[in-house]
C-alpha cells in the first residue's frame, strides 16, 4: 500500500533508538525524510551514516530553545515540516514515596515538556503543510504501574494533550493521535529484564499475560501503526489513542 509519504519531512523525537529508530526505518522505507532529534549523538550519527537520507540533530530536548532552534535548523534545510512524532522519553522510578516534588516536576518535563515545545514551534509549519501530530504515549497511563507517579502522569498528561490538540487544530485540517505502547521489546527493555535474578523467567511471566501470541510487541509494529496514522491513508482519523500491545489492556488477561 502506497501511504503517499514520499519527501514529506518528518521530525522524530528520540529517532536514534528503540521505538523512534523503528519509526525512522519505516519512514524511510516510506521514502519519506526523517529528521531525528536525540541527545544520543554517536547513535544519531550512526544511523545517518547507515541511513544518508535521513538528518539528525543533537539536543538536549528538556530545553525549550534547543527545541526552538532544531525546528527552525529543519525547516530552513528541508524547506518544510510534514509531520511531528513525540516519542522520547523514559520510565525513570520516581514514584509517590520513593521521591520528592522537586524530581516529580523534573520528570513531568523529562517525559512531557519536550512534547509542548516541539508542538508549539513547528505549529506555524504544520498549518502550512496541514501536517500532523503524532504522540506516543504508554500503557502505563491507563493502567498505573506504581512506583512511577511522574512517568504515569507524564504520559496521563500526553493523551490529554492529544485530545486537546486535536480540537484545537481542527481549523487547519492537522491531525492529532497517540500510540500507546505496552510491553515492547527495545534495546532498553532488555536491559531492564537482565536486572532480574532469572531473566528468562521474568520475560516468560510477562508475555503469559499478552493475550495475543504470548509475546512481547516489536518496535516495528508500533512503527507500522505510527506511520499509517502519519499518511492520508488515515485522513479523517483524529483525537484518537491507539493501542498497539497485543489485546494487554483492553481485554481479559485470564483468557
Amino acid at each position: 500500500m502506497n501511504l503517499h509519504l514520499k519527501d514529506k519531512v518528518v521530525i522524530v523525537s528520540g529517532g536514534a533508538k528503540g521505538i523512534g529508530k523503528a519509526i525512522c526505518i519505516q519512514l524511510l522505507e516510506e521514502q519519506a525524510i526523517p529528521v531525528l532529534l536525540d541527545k544520543d549523538e554517536a547513535a544519531g550519527k550512526s544511523f545517518v551514516k547507515q541511513f544518508p537520507r535521513s538528518h539528525f540533530i543533537s539536543l538536549d530536548l528538556t530545553d525549550p530553545v534547543a527545541c526552538k532552534k532544531s525546528i527552525e535548523k529543519t525547516e530552513k534545510k528541508l524547506g518544510q515540516i510534514n509531520a511531528l512524532v513525540n516519542n522520547a522519553g523514559f520510565n525513570d522510578g520516581i514514584g509517590l514515596a520513593k521521591g520528592n516534588p522537586q524530581k516529580f516536576v523534573q520528570s513531568l518535563n523529562n517525559s512531557a515538556g519536550h512534547y509542548y515545545f516541539l508542538a508549539h514551534y513547528c505549529l506555524p509549519f504544520l498549518k502550512q503543510s496541514k501536517g500532523n501530530i503524532v504522540n506516543i504515549a504508554s500503557k502505563v497511563a491507563i493502567t498505573g504501574q506504581g512506583n512511577t507517579s511522574g512517568y504515569a502522569a507524564a504520559k496521563g498528561a500526553i493523551l490529554s494533550l492529544t485530545r486537546e490538540w486535536a480540537v484545537e487544530l481542527l481549523p487547519f485540517s492537522i491531525r492529532v493521535n497517540a500510540v500507546l505502547p505496552a510491553e515492547v521489546w527495545t534495546p532498553l527493555y532488555e536491559s531492564w529484564i537482565k536486572s532480574f535474578p532469572d531473566p528468562k523467567e521474568k520475560k516468560r511471566e510477562i508475555e503469559s499475560k499478552i493475550p495475543l501470541e504470548n509475546r512481547m510487541t516489536s518496535s516495528e509494529e508500533i512503527a507500522n501503526m505510527v506511520v499509517f496514522l502519519l499518511s492520508d491513508r488515515c485522513s479523517h482519523v483524529t483525537g484518537q489513542w491507539m493501542s498497539v500491545d497485543g489485546g494487554y489492556v483492553h481485554l481479559d488477561r485470564a483468557i
